[in-house]
């Protein structure tokens, strides 16, 4: 059951785009997971830039930059 939570800033996308963009993650996980298009799900969350290091950073990426399989090329 993939679950894949997306934290970017704010984009300015439509209803068809965000379902773009979920159906080509969802593509991808099934190609490289061999999972079942209907057991993956797909969130957008937006987060404002100012909230960033606290709201993103600080939580998820910072404490596990060793597990990340792709790093940043950014640092806060």
């Amino acid at each position: 059951m993939p679950h894949v939570d997306i934290k970017c800033f704010p984009r300015d996308l439509n209803d068809d785009q965000k379902t773009a963009l979920a159906a080509d993650i969802a593509e991808v996980i099934t190609r490289h997971l061999n999972s079942k298009d209907g057991s993956i799900s797909v969130a957008l969350n937006e987060v404002q830039e100012a909230d960033w290091k606290a709201q993103v950073w600080d939580k998820e990426i910072g404490p596990k930059l060793n597990e990340l399989i792709k790093k940043p090329g950014y640092s806060l």
